[in-house]
């Protein structure tokens, strides 16, 4: 696992910051920006909205790695 997917996953545990913008989950998670915000849109990862600016807080982030963890795993199964 690289440093920035450990990151993505524990950023509750492993950070004080609770508040992600678009530009820090890109970064983070390697996913495109039109990605992130797709991602956003279906509900897959929540956000919040301070002022204009969308937030994604740090338990948004680990639940939607756990997401995808289960959907890999649910694809291994079959």
């Amino acid at each position: 696992m690289s440093d920035h997917e450990m990151t993505a996953v524990d950023a509750e545990e492993q950070t004080s910051q609770v508040l992600y913008r678009v530009r820090d989950v890109v970064r983070l998670t390697t996913l495109s920006r039109s990605e992130v915000y797709e991602q956003l849109r279906a509900g897959r990862l929540r956000s919040v909205r301070q002022g204009r600016a969308r937030l994604v807080t740090a338990k948004a982030l680990s639940d939607y790695v756990r997401l995808l963890e289960r959907e890999a795993e649910q694809k291994a199964d079959q």
